[in-house]
């Protein structure tokens, strides 16, 4: 599973090259085997590294720019104070530290390194240098709360940690031996930065990481649930990295400016500027965290010309009145995450006519990777679809009834094929057969169709997952808390429609009965266990939730309906997801 070879179109799968001689050219879909194909390859040159041996440091480490011209060309810019740090100084970096995580702390082959912190110029050393003495990379978001972190470090088996100061106090239950990013004042705790200043360049015994051992374990809701560890390996990365090059030399994006405030903890961030972009020896500006106005400051100051970004920036884009801000050296908008509507797309086209715009598809269950427009003009005249199927990707759409894969124009759950999809589920056998089957593909959870010229459209979420600004929120987490409240016997959770957020958490609560409970004292009550983007934002208490599936599903919609004017609901649950997952739900309401 995510070993094969990148290969062009006609070579993607062993069994399946006689079966492309009958595949439609426009679709790429094959009607003998109900698979589509991606309708691009990738030439000679650009083809993904096969050797056993490679991992994703060495390789990136490989792709700098030339030595002579490393000392020069800048790799990241620090968005607040224009702090530089060129591909040679980025180098050394990760080789010293490199050999003081191997030498001076006893990191080894498969020792998993827990990464809490916001985006610095420090992270891609941090990812590099772990990678590179083959150990593990889990990252987390330093908004979760010290309960979510001290269950991710249990659950990666993480030895090591490397903290902000300002968020180290989060791992102190954990009892793991922590580093920092930076130095503090409040401490004389060592710091990646002093390790990386006492040490030297030592060598590092031949005990290399290959493709096929894991790189990282990155925490994702999944199609269904609740977080779960999504194992990517050396393989993943190094497939991923190649396309991202592809898709920057088919851009013509080599010498843009690239913007990230994406966050490199969740795998859009990480792939494009831990690790991707450095491969193309781009100039990336780095922001500590989004703001709107800080994003209009770097463009403006930095002069960025190519923002990958998510659904609600675009749209605070669109919204922006233009005031006082110089945006006219903005070339290209990406857009991830979360699907980019038709609506929202044309509005950004209007306003910035000058701007190329391409929205794309992936999850960090195929280590973000999935779709592409080659061109803007191809983006443009389809302005609903979420692109083509990138290089080495192969697709079906399966009918959620019969199993049957669906030809064009029809609508069905995605499965995807490529060398970035994910090894496994860590530790967690049920949810990976859930996921993956004995073939290697990915059941995504995403409602979707493809048209006669081979574009996507995801058209819902069969999973239960709510995209809240970018981030995954699962409502089993959620109603799970809900439930384990003492004055709550039954709850369920559903996505509302938000203009700025995408979308939000919205509760529907049973009260036990004779008791006084308030909404506010619910919305605290999940606030005090999770992260601030998971809150629920609104709870409706009613008198009971339907049992069956079918049931389930009209009432909240119905309940949805009633939600007012202005805040269009929808339950994005499909009925096929609905019959395990409730079922799950209740048993623990039963339970208790």
């Amino acid at each position: 599973m995510g070993e094969e070879r990148w290969m062009g179109m006609a070579t993607i799968e062993e069994d399946s090259v006689t079966n492309t001689m009958t595949m439609d050219r426009r679709s790429g879909y094959e009607p003998q085997t109900g698979i589509y194909y991606s309708l691009v390859s990738l030439s000679e040159k650009q083809q993904i590294p096969t050797q056993p041996n490679l991992n994703t440091a060495t390789y990136v480490l490989s792709q700098f720019p030339t030595p002579d011209q490393a000392e020069t060309r800048v790799a990241l810019i620090e968005s607040s104070t224009n702090r530089r740090v060129t591909y040679a100084q980025l180098h050394r970096s990760v080789t010293v530290l490199a050999a003081g995580l191997y030498h001076g702390l006893g990191i080894r082959k498969g020792d998993v390194v827990f990464i809490l912190s916001p985006n610095s110029l420090m992270y891609p050393t941090i990812c590099l240098a772990v990678l590179s003495i083959g150990a593990v990379i889990t990252t987390a978001n330093p908004l979760n709360t010290s309960t979510e972190i001290e269950k991710q470090v249990h659950d990666s088996g993480a030895k090591v940690a490397i903290s902000s100061p300002e968020e180290i106090k989060k791992l102190h239950r954990t009892g793991v031996p922590t580093l920092l990013t930076s130095r503090s004042r409040e401490t004389d705790q060592l710091s990646v930065e002093e390790l990386i200043e006492k040490c030297e360049p030592l060598e590092i015994p031949e005990e290399k990481p290959i493709q096929t051992d894991t790189a990282a374990i990155l925490y994702s809701s999944g199609t269904t649930g609740t977080s779960k560890g999504v194992v990517l390996t050396h393989s993943n990365f190094i497939s991923v990295i190649t396309l991202l090059k592809w898709s920057v030399e088919v851009s013509k994006a080599q010498d843009d400016v690239f913007l990230c405030f994406l966050p490199m903890f969740h795998i859009y961030g990480l792939a494009f500027f831990g690790l991707g972009l450095l491969c193309s020896g781009i100039a990336t500006v780095v922001m500590q965290r989004y703001d709107f106005q800080g994003m209009l400051e770097a463009i403006q100051n930095h002069k960025v010309s190519n923002i990958p970004a998510v659904p609600p920036v675009i749209l605070g884009l669109v919204k922006y009145d233009g005031g006082g801000y110089d945006l006219s050296s903005l070339r290209r908008v990406g857009s991830g995450a979360a699907p980019l509507s038709k609506e929202l797309a044309d509005r950004f086209r209007e306003k910035f006519p000058w701007v190329e715009l391409r929205p794309g598809y992936g999850l960090t269950e195929s280590c973000g990777a999935g779709t592409f427009f080659e061109s803007h003009g191809e983006a443009k005249a389809r302005p609903a679809s979420s692109a083509r199927l990138a290089p080495c990707f192969s697709a079906k759409v399966v009918d959620l009834e019969t199993g049957f894969c669906l030809p064009p124009n029809r609508e069905g759950e995605l499965w995807l094929r490529s060398p970035t999809v994910m090894k496994e589920y860590l530790g967690n056998v049920e949810a990976t057969a859930a996921t993956l089957d004995s073939d290697g593909w990915l059941k995504t959870g995403d409602l979707c169709y493809f048209d006669e010229e081979g574009c996507i459209y995801i058209v819902d979420r069969i999973k239960e997952l709510i995209k809240h600004n970018g981030y995954q929120v699962a409502p089993a987490e959620l109603e799970a808390i809900l439930v384990a409240h003492p004055h709550i016997t039954d709850a369920a959770v559903i996505p509302i429609e938000d203009e700025e957020a995408g979308q939000i958490p919205v509760a529907y609560a049973v009260r036990a009965a004779g008791v006084e409970l308030t909404e506010d004292r619910v919305i605290q009550f999940v606030a005090d266990q999770v992260a601030p983007y998971k809150k629920i934002r609104k709870v409706n208490f009613v008198s009971a939730i339907p049992r069956s599936a079918a049931d389930l599903r009209r009432f909240l919609e119905g309940e949805s309906a009633r939600a007012g004017a202005g805040a269009r609901a929808r339950c994005t649950v499909a009925l096929g997801a609905l019959r395990h997952t409730w079922a799950v739900t209740r048993q623990t309401v039963i339970n208790r």
